[in-house]
């Protein structure tokens, strides 16, 4: 064998060894297949909840469960984890306003506001507040929705 081979061979032997050993130790958990988005709500609230959904189209301008038609939806924002962002009294009160950008201000265009849902009965508004609050992130998904959140209401990065 020639130097220059041996060169190579312990080159690459090298390497191999630096990465088993920066693998074994990257302590930093590995999520690329996992699914960050859950619900807690039962199936009744599900079900009914997604009736109303459907019903007021609430996907022509959300994503739920990342499904959305990017040509033919607004950019506003994913209903994905929202209950890991906001409370289900929170969520109550927003789709009670009769102003909902005076209780949380967004730079989409006029047209594309969220619009008020105060005339919607109570009951739907409190089945949509609870299902709402029940879709969930993992925790290490959190921090990525917050500041994706806030980058979409105000235009500018999230300061951590």
């Amino acid at each position: 064998m020639k130097a220059g081979e041996k060169f190579v061979l312990a080159a690459i032997g090298v390497l191999v060894i630096f990465s088993v050993v920066r693998s074994e130790l990257h302590v930093e958990e590995k999520h690329d297949n996992e699914i960050p988005f859950y619900s807690t709500a039962t199936y009744d609230v599900s079900r009914d909840a997604m009736d109303v959904i459907r019903k007021n189209d609430c996907k022509n301008c959300h994503s739920l469960w990342t499904l959305k038609d990017m040509l033919e939806s607004v950019p506003a924002p994913m209903l994905d984890g929202i209950g890991s962002l906001r409370t289900e009294n929170w969520l109550y009160d927003y789709l009670s306003s009769t102003n909902p950008q005076a209780v949380l201000p967004s730079r989409l265009k006029k047209e594309y506001g969220m619009p008020s849902y105060a005339s919607l009965p109570e009951g739907d508004r409190r089945l949509l507040a609870k299902y709402l609050a029940s879709l969930k992130v993992k925790d290490w998904y959190l921090e990525q929705t917050r500041e994706a959140e806030y980058k979409k209401l105000t235009g500018l990065e999230h300061k951590k």
